[in-house]
Formats: C-alpha cells, sequence, structure tokens
C-alpha cells in the first residue's frame, strides 16, 4: 500500500473531513480512503449515467420533498416575426 501526505488542506475542509468520518463510524484517514477510491474507480461514471438533477434528488429525498405549483404559460404580448 502506497502513503499519501496532503499538505496545505484547508481547516473548514478538514473539520468537515472529520465530521463526516464520524458520522460514518471512520478514522479521517479511512474515510479520506474511501472518498479517493470512490472516485477513482467509479470516475463520476453514477453520476453521468444518471444526471446532475436526479443525484441532488436522490441526495435530498430522505428530508421529504416540496411540491411546487407551477404557474400556467401565458400568451406573449409581443407580434408574431413575420420571416420572408
Amino acid at each position: 500500500m502506497a502513503t499519501i501526505v496532503i499538505r496545505k488542506l484547508d481547516e473548514t475542509v478538514k473539520r468537515k473531513l472529520q465530521v463526516r468520518a464520524a458520522l460514518n463510524g471512520r478514522s479521517m484517514e479511512a474515510e479520506a480512503r474511501e472518498i479517493l477510491s470512490g472516485v477513482v474507480t467509479d470516475g463520476g461514471k453514477k453520476l453521468r449515467e444518471e444526471g446532475l438533477g436526479t443525484a441532488i434528488h436522490k441526495s435530498f429525498a430522505a428530508l421529504g420533498g416540496v411540491d411546487l405549483k407551477i404557474p400556467p404559460r401565458r400568451k406573449s404580448h409581443r407580434p408574431v416575426p413575420m420571416l420572408e
């Protein structure tokens, strides 16, 4: 197994990694390893297959949804151009 050192990591990123690791019951090192492995092996394939909107929806679906009322389309007040 190889070893890497990451220098100049923003403190905010480090704290978020600590929290994410704790929520997943892993060490920071294990969490970073999991993140890197997922990105490198998957290469974003899942995101490309399902689309960004679907991926976002799946991420927040457990929190409930929002039903938005979409207003009906209305006719334009501009005249239709005559092309010759």
